[in-house]
């Protein structure tokens, strides 16, 4: 008689699924990569045995995306293959604790899509929009912002200008510092490109504090009170820096500033907070819901910059989301271009049911992205609205995403390589 096949086995199996006598179940669990932004996606799509019947979700994790679809297609696809997948807060914990060293980006980008995925196919399979899963809605749409950047805060005003005449009420505004690799910014000719490339460039942390705060309080005096600006520093000063620079833009009323420190220096937040009236957003870094909770006991922040995929998916972030209406914390979720439209769909039903919400980030992608993404939510009035359709509402076309290979994988990883004017490393 034939042994079983390991991997088809289901490991530790929930006593209830056969009480119930559930009938759908996971048979595939496939990852593919594609890049039409430029920047690598993981998708992840859980099969079942109904036909038609499947969920999409987004793993991507641009520095490392090998290594999560190894996580993906090597562990944590073989133990779902036969399981009931309405049970995903059960799932979620048995991946997380098969791993046995729990956490990091990489369990957490792998979690997230499959995750996602679930909810997705949960949605869909009930005939439901995701947002009603959790709740319902409680706003008609989620407030979006956009990204620009200039040499000057002449420029950067005309641009801030043309968005609200987009209909945008929120605006990230980052400032070039000449001589220095600043985040944000455009490279001003083919040297400068050449040099960015090598990450020859050096990052000069001095003259950001000098020069920046200036031209955010110069945008303010030009385009009035009528709109919300937003800075991000990327996790590029020290505390010392920090305080120097909250003081420096305290006129420019900002409806936040962005990573002003770098994780393994949170525990500066609390005193920085205390002692500015600059509200501060952290968080796009964090892996674990856990890494927040110190920042939300005082509250030390005023923003939490969640990034679905990378915590996990929503079934931690759903309770990260509760935690945060408790203490007075908005959230302001991330969404730059390397969040696929599928998370950023699936970020959105988060958005448009929870009472904390404060702002989404919303990346304006390029036209090959919605081939390969067909419904991929787009910013009206400076607002996203989501689908009335069963799950997220958005969908992956496998011959679209054929035509946009990803890079080599340092190719993405090289813009997260940065030196101080010393020479020595600086955070990215």
């Amino acid at each position: 008689m034939a042994q079983p096949d390991a991997r088809s086995e289901v490991l530790a199996p929930a006593p209830w699924v056969e009480e119930r006598g559930a009938k759908i179940r996971i048979t595939a669990v496939r990852t593919f990569l594609t890049a039409p932004h430029g920047c690598p996606h993981l998708i992840v799509r859980v099969e079942t045995n109904e036909p038609g019947l499947y969920g999409l979700g987004c793993a991507s994790d641009p520095q490392r995306t090998l290594a999560v679809r190894s996580v993906l297609d090597d562990y944590l696809a073989p133990m779902l293959t036969g399981r009931d997948p309405d049970d995903i807060d059960d799932i979620h914990r048995l991946l997380l604790n098969s791993a046995y060293w729990r956490g990091g980006s990489l369990t957490g980008n792998a979690l997230g899509g499959i995750d996602v995925a679930l909810w997705d196919l949960k949605a869909k399979r009930l005939g439901a929009p995701l947002y009603s899963l959790f709740g319902g809605r409680v706003r008609a749409f989620a407030e979006a912002y956009t990204h620009v950047d200039g040499a000057d805060a002449a420029e950067i005003a005309d641009l801030v200008t043309a968005a609200r005449e987009r209909g945008y009420r929120h605006v990230r505004i980052q400032a070039a510092v000449p001589g220095s690799d600043t985040y944000g910014t455009k490279a001003g000719g083919a040297a400068d490109t050449r040099a960015l490339r090598t990450r020859s460039v050096p990052w000069d942390s001095a003259a950001y504090v000098r020069t920046v705060p200036g031209v955010l309080t110069g945008v303010r005096e030009r385009v009035g009170d009528g709109v919300e600006l937003l800075h991000d520093v990327h996790e590029r000063l020290d505390p010392r820096q920090a305080r120097d620079f909250l003081r420096r833009v305290e006129d420019a009323g900002l409806y936040f500033v962005e990573d002003l420190l770098a994780p393994e220096d949170a525990s500066h937040f609390a005193g920085l907070r205390a002692n500015s009236s600059v509200p501060l957003a952290v968080g796009e870094l964090f892996s674990d819901v856990g890494q927040f909770l110190p920042l939300l006991e005082g509250p030390a922040i005023d923003f939490a910059r969640i990034r679905v995929p990378t915590l996990g998916g929503l079934t931690p972030a759903r309770k990260l989301a509760a935690y945060c209406e408790l203490r007075g914390v908005r959230l302001a979720p991330h969404g730059p271009a390397d969040v696929s439209p599928v998370a950023q769909a699936a970020t959105l039903a988060l958005d448009i049911s929870s009472h904390a919400f404060g702002v989404q980030e919303a990346a304006v992608f390029k036209p090959p992205v919605h081939e390969v993404f067909p419904g991929t939510i787009t910013a009206r009035d400076g607002g996203l609205v989501p689908y009335e359709t069963p799950g997220h509402g958005v969908d992956f076309d496998e011959a679209a995403a054929r035509r946009y290979p990803v890079p080599e994988p340092l190719e993405h990883d090289r813009w997260a390589l940065l030196r101080n004017t010393d020479g020595s490393v600086q955070r990215p």
